[in-house]
């Protein structure tokens, strides 16, 4: 019979309220889906009888049983059919199958009489009360074990290992908890000082205890394991004055593995700003510490500029000099196993302000000769020896400057502009050109076949000054080219662009 077309017929009973656990065929689901569609139907049987009674049919009835339908659908995909486990009265969780806690029991009982070397069984009364839960809220299977092995640990203590792991990676496992904690605390103990207001550590660190271990560690190996370091990379900005096997030294590295980490670079070619990747060992365990400082520390003068005709550009002089001022700082500062890694400034507080520098700028334009403050290349050829020690003719040697071989009679150029100081025969140089700089340093231009300036020209940067021979001590046509910053040669690879 269609419902929704017999409208003479009366208003059925009401059925009895449904109470208790649903039908159960072949399995909780099975039969919360089965007492669902019971309930269904005579819901929907309800709101038709109602609908016939009033005369609302139409619309309505279809809308009402439309809801119906739509919070049934909405139980039972929200919805599962489940049971709340207790043991003894105590919640333990829900699950949607008593399968869940039946294999949680053999598990923890199974390894319960592993461990205690006699039959082990899980103690307590288990309860399963029908209930209807929100698939998301059931309870994990591992919880449910853990819950039975909560009562394993009280009989087995003394059986228990404690297992560290950093990272999710397993450090090592010991016996002792207590003494495994206090290395942990030793580890952060060696960088707090009195400023410090927190330790932790940068990764993540977790003690687990299990009940069998492959190599059981002394709480000496696994602080030794913490602290010894991996190989990390961290990068390094070229100062001037800087070489490379300075730097090599500077981060406990030999020459050859700093240039396996920078094959593209020129070892004898360093440039002040120039970023080099270099190690860093890296401690399987990093502590972190947040300190609170509290410092002074200078205020920069403001600058205040005259304008000086009697002056080239990019020259200047101090009129006035200022005194610093002073501030109050207070920061929150961040190290990783004792090195700063950030600076938050809370607060800043002036003590006392700064006074005003005055500084005369030079306006008038430079002549053709002025110094640029930087040298170019002499002249472009290959390089047979560098700055510093080396051998000649079988013994050891100071070099003061470059060995740039070319052909003979090649034009060599003034790094920079300047005067020429000397110009003629000296030794062992030959022939040799001095320009002195505007900023007092002097370069060096040895072994010239020809000379083309005099003592006492001006000369601006890349002007021919010589041509390139042998003259001196010299086994072959090249330019010796040399940088002497108050009277000291300097290595020109620092200098030259």
């Amino acid at each position: 019979m269609n419902m929704l077309q017999e409208r003479t017929v009366p208003a059925p009973s009401r059925p009895p309220v449904q109470t208790g656990k649903p039908p159960q065929r072949s399995g909780p689901l099975r039969g919360f889906r089965e007492w669902a569609h019971i309930h269904l139907r005579r819901w929907a049987y309800l709101l038709h009888g109602a609908a016939v009674e009033s005369r609302a049919v139409g619309p309505i009835t279809f809308l009402g049983v439309s809801a119906a339908l739509g919070a049934a659908l909405t139980v039972t995909t929200l919805y599962a059919a489940s049971y709340t486990v207790t043991v003894d009265g105590q919640d333990v969780g829900v699950v949607a199958d008593q399968g869940v806690v039946a294999t949680a029991v053999r598990t923890v009982e199974k390894q319960g009489s592993s461990l205690l070397g006699r039959d082990y069984r899980v103690e307590g009364e288990i309860d399963y009360q029908f209930t209807l839960t929100l698939k998301t809220e059931l309870t994990d299977e591992r919880e449910i074990e853990t819950f039975f092995y909560e009562q394993l640990n009280e009989l087995s203590d003394d059986l228990r290992k404690y297992e560290l792991l950093v990272d999710g990676r397993v450090m090592g496992t010991v016996q002792d908890e207590a003494a495994l904690n206090a290395v942990l605390e030793a580890l952060k103990a060696q960088y707090i000082t009195e400023n410090t207001t927190e330790t932790g550590f940068v990764e993540d660190v977790k003690i687990e205890y299990v009940y069998s271990s492959d190599h059981l560690m002394s709480v000496e190996e696994l602080a030794d394991t913490l602290t010894a370091s991996a190989v990390g990379e961290t990068t390094y900005t070229v100062a001037k004055g800087d070489t490379f096997n300075a730097i090599a030294y500077a981060n406990d590295m030999s020459s050859s593995e700093l240039r396996a980490l920078n094959p593209d670079t020129d070892v004898n070619r360093l440039s002040i700003g120039q970023v080099l990747n270099v190690k860093e060992m890296i401690p399987n365990l990093s502590v972190q510490t947040l300190e609170h400082q509290v410092y002074t520390q200078p205020i920069e003068c403001p600058v205040e500029t005259v304008e000086d005709d009697s002056m080239y550009k990019g020259d200047s002089k101090i009129l006035t000099q200022g005194e610093e001022g002073e501030a109050r700082v207070e920061a929150d500062v961040t190290f990783v196993n004792g090195y700063e890694r950030e600076r938050n400034v809370v607060s800043t507080t002036t003590l006392r302000e700064p006074t005003t520098t005055v500084k005369a700028v030079g306006t008038k334009e430079k002549p053709k000769t002025a110094s640029k403050g930087y040298f170019v290349w002499p002249v472009r050829g290959r390089i047979t020896s560098y700055f510093g020690g080396r051998t000649l003719y079988g013994r050891y040697d100071y070099h003061s400057g470059l060995d740039i071989a070319t052909s003979y009679g090649v034009a060599v150029k003034a790094a920079d502009g300047g005067t020429v100081t000397k110009a003629g025969y000296s030794g062992s140089y030959g022939n040799l050109v001095v320009i002195t700089h505007d900023n007092g340093i002097q370069t060096y231009y040895a072994h010239n076949s020809r000379l083309d300036v005099a003592v006492g020209d001006k000369v601006y940067q890349g002007q021919t000054i010589a041509r390139v021979g042998s003259t001196g001590n010299s086994t072959g046509p090249h330019c010796h080219f040399e940088v002497r910053v108050r009277g000291s040669a300097v290595n020109p690879l620092s200098y030259l662009q």
